[in-house]
């Protein structure tokens, strides 16, 4: 049909297509089967939550709200806590600027607890969307852990990101995530904190969480705020003694081990699914072949 401006499909005519689909008995089967991939991904994300949550809460609990030495001033028994780990912490606060903090604790410089990277400027011109190289992380792929593009640059300076990594995007917003991707180069104006040796990454995370919104809420420009290496300077962490953290640790650890490779099921099991449904609608593929290959995933 031609036209001034495009050619088009009308109403009446797109009315009269016809598509194949699948007999209804079929078509309900293999909405059965792409419903229990949405189920478990649900699952999967809500139990992230709560792992997160759990983390949090006891970030909070022993080193904001110093739960375990209040119970110990008072004489009494820190509460869900066995007697070796409760043996770490003193009995007693001292004065400091910032208030009273749990003897033998210090406020120390960010940069005593984790190492910062910053990412390369990769040159945008070798940019594609062909998967050609690696993927390159930038600050609008952070949220989604779904880059969206490629390079096959080398950066001298470059930084690949790996699952696990605390990744930080320094404008508009900044939110220190858990990455959770596949391994990427790390663009410009993104960064990592690194955790030194002995200490946990759910320590460093949410250590500098609080600091990140502070800044968010204070920083003021004419149109995207930002994240500097100056501001970043300025962190600062109280640290326990090396056994209290060694006990976070050991509690922290394997949460974050699991919510990142939760992370990486999620992100096979989708993949998976928009894979296979147009497979099993145009029959290209049994349904009991699509859930062996979804067996394998889980």
């Amino acid at each position: 049909m031609g036209l001034s401006t495009r050619n088009q499909v009308p109403i009446t005519a797109q009315r009269l297509l016809e598509v194949e689909v699948p007999p209804l008995k079929v078509q309900h089967r293999i909405s059965g089967f792409i419903g229990a991939l949405d189920d478990r991904l649900a699952l999967l994300r809500e139990t992230n939550a709560t792992l997160e949550a759990i983390a949090q809460a006891l970030f909070k609990s022993w080193f904001v709200d110093f739960d375990p030495v209040r119970a110990k001033s008072q004489g009494l028994a820190p509460a869900g806590m066995d007697e070796a780990t409760a043996a770490l912490f003193s009995g007693g606060f001292e004065e400091t600027r910032r208030g009273p903090v749990p003897r033998g604790w210090r406020e120390a410089s960010i940069y005593d607890v984790a190492q910062v990277v910053y990412g390369a400027p990769f040159a945008s011109s070798r940019f594609n969307t062909d998967g050609i190289g690696r993927p390159l992380v930038r600050i609008r792929d952070l949220r989604d852990e779904a880059p969206g593009v490629h390079t096959d640059e080398v950066h001298p300076k470059g930084y690949l990101l790996t699952p696990g990594d605390i990744v930080v995007g320094m404008d508009g917003e900044f939110r220190a995530y858990l990455w959770g991707g596949e391994q990427a180069w790390l663009n410009q104006r993104v960064c990592v904190f690194q955790p030194k040796a002995g200490v946990p990454a759910a320590f460093v995370r949410a250590s500098i969480e609080p600091q990140l919104a502070h800044i968010e809420a204070t920083e003021t420009a004419t149109t995207v705020i930002h994240l500097g290496k100056g501001d970043i300077d300025r962190f600062v962490a109280l640290v326990p003694p090396d056994d209290v953290l060694a006990a976070f640790g050991a509690i922290a650890d394997p949460l974050y081990a699991r919510i990142v490779a939760n992370k990486q099921t999620c992100r096979s099991l989708a993949a998976l699914r928009d894979t296979l449904l147009p497979r099993l609608i145009s029959g290209q593929l049994r349904l009991p072949e699509a859930i062996a290959e979804a067996e394998e995933v889980v």
